[in-house]
This record gives structure tokens, sequence and C-alpha cells, in this order.
């Protein structure tokens, strides 16, 4: 594990783990929820140590990264974790970058990569294309796929928000269980990331992301023309590998690749046996591959 940095934005310091020469080419690797850094400490020094400049940010309500006004909105809205990720190039003075994410982080990713292509290198995304469709969350799904959503369902009432405050790190552990049903995680490794879970703005982050993507909150009036561009489902052109994981306990994959006509460049999809959602911690092999790969392309 590296040193912590910050960086200053105009809505947050970004705490980031940096691996690698800083006139390196500079590659970004974006955790999920709820997960931190710690999930790419088998990637990010191997590639510092080949010659790239490596940045692993805490997204916003994770870890040492806070908020810069008391007053600015702790949203979780996709809109946010781009917009983040866009101020974190230009507060270090990064043109573009390969960028690696995952759930949340794969959103981050997946956003930048279609809104603004001329900073993104190349692609590789946890589970296909993670832009949210706000409209359609409105709509039912089968019930298979919506009691693997229950705990977004929890967060939506009162009840989960004051159960995510109380029993954030037993919540944590939990997911991490359903979601990677054949990852026998050591306790002590997920008790060094649940730190991270003890960020002050965590619990308003999480809960405003889960009620925002199904309509249940309003999202920052500052982000609405991202969120605007968004809802017309942008597509991405950037050589792009998706990596799903075999077992994933949120989202299993399905037989067709539904997502691959989201993207209009190089495009291919990999469906990882055994792995559950929490890629890059659980296949670090597999993700160095890919993204050595784009990297070469």
């Amino acid at each position: 594990m590296s040193s912590v940095k910050s960086a200053r934005t105009s809505v947050l310091n970004v705490a980031y783990e940096e691996h690698g020469p800083p006139g390196g080419d500079a590659i970004v690797l974006l955790h999920g929820f709820p997960y931190d850094p710690r999930c790419f400490d088998r990637m990010a020094p191997t590639l510092g140590d080949e010659g790239h400049r490596v940045i692993v940010p805490y997204l916003r309500g994770y870890g040492p990264t806070r908020f810069v006004s008391r007053t600015t909105m702790r949203s979780g809205q996709q809109a946010a974790l781009a917009r983040d990720l866009l101020d974190l190039l230009d507060a270090l003075s990064i043109p573009r970058a390969a960028l690696m994410g995952y759930d949340w982080g794969g959103r981050a990713a997946c956003i930048a990569a279609a809104l603004w292509p001329d900073r993104v290198r190349c692609l590789v995304t946890g589970d296909g294309y993670n832009i949210q469709d706000i409209a359609a969350f409105a709509m039912p799904r089968s019930p298979e796929t919506e009691y693997r959503n229950w705990y977004q369902f929890y967060f939506h009432t009162p009840r989960g928000e004051a159960g995510l405050a109380a029993n954030r790190r037993e919540l944590g552990r939990l997911l991490w269980r359903l979601w990677s049903p054949s990852w026998h995680f050591d306790e002590s490794a997920y008790a060094v990331t649940a730190l991270s879970f003890d960020n002050p703005d965590f619990v308003d982050v999480v809960v405003h992301s889960y009620r925002h993507r199904y309509g249940y909150a309003a999202g920052d009036p500052s982000l609405d023309p991202i969120e605007t561009a968004l809802a017309g489902k942008p597509q991405i052109g950037v050589p792009t590998i998706s990596l799903c994981g075999g077992e994933d306990g949120v989202s299993p994959p399905t037989t067709e690749d539904a997502d691959s006509r989201c993207f209009t460049g190089p495009y291919e999809r990999r469906v990882l046996p055994g792995i559950g959602h929490n890629i890059p911690q659980e296949a670090p092999a597999e993700t160095l591959s890919a993204l050595k790969e784009l990297l070469r392309g």
C-alpha cells in the first residue's frame, strides 16, 4: 500500500494512492460499493513498476476523501462520480488516462468514456455498460432481479438509512459474501477495507445514490446537464474490454451480450468463471491482462 495523497477540486479533497513515475502513461483504477482501493493492491504496484502512473482514488464518501464545503449536497448520483473523475484528472494535470472501474467506479469510467472520450485512452469495465437509464428504473423487473436488489430497496427507507449507519461493517461483509459466493476472502482483508466506510459522508452518499437512480431523490442541480446527456444513452467509442464475473451475485451475466450495441469502438466481453462482483480483487491477473492488451493496442 502506497502513502495517501490528496488533490483539491472545487468540490472535494480527493484522497488517492499513486504508483509509478509521475511521467508515465496514466491509469486510473476506480473501486465500487462497498469496496475501496484495497481491491487493486495486486494490480496497482505491478503497473507502477512497469512505468505507468497509476492513480487509485477513494470515491466520494469513502476513506480520507472529504467535501470542501459543509453545504455541498452529498450526492451519490452517477453524474457526481463522473464529474469527480474528470475533476481529478484536471487537478493532477492528466490530459488522458486508461480507466478500469467496476460498480460505482465502472459507472464513472463508462460516463467519462462516453461524454469525454478525448480524456480516455481505453476502458476496462466491470459488467459492461454501467450508465444508468434512470427512466427505465421506474419499471419493475423480473422477480429474480428484484430480489437481488433488496439492499437498494432497503436504502430507500428511513429504516435502511438507520441500518446502514448502525451496521455499515456488518452490511458490507454480508454483501461481499452474497455478491461473491465462491470468494473466500480473508476477514482481515475485509476489515482493512471496512475502515473506509467510517467516512462521515458515507451513509449520506450511499443512500442518495440508491434513491436517485430510482427517481426517489432529486439530484444536484449543478449536475443536471450531465444527467440530461446520460438520459440519451450515449455510446462508448473508446477501445473497451468488459469483464463479467460468472458468479456475480448482483447481476449474473446473461448468455447474450445485450450491452454490445452500446459500444461503437473495438469491444470484447469476457465472462470470468468462478468470479463474483469484486472483479479486480478476485481476478487481478485477468484484469491486468485485459488492461495491458488495451494499452498495447
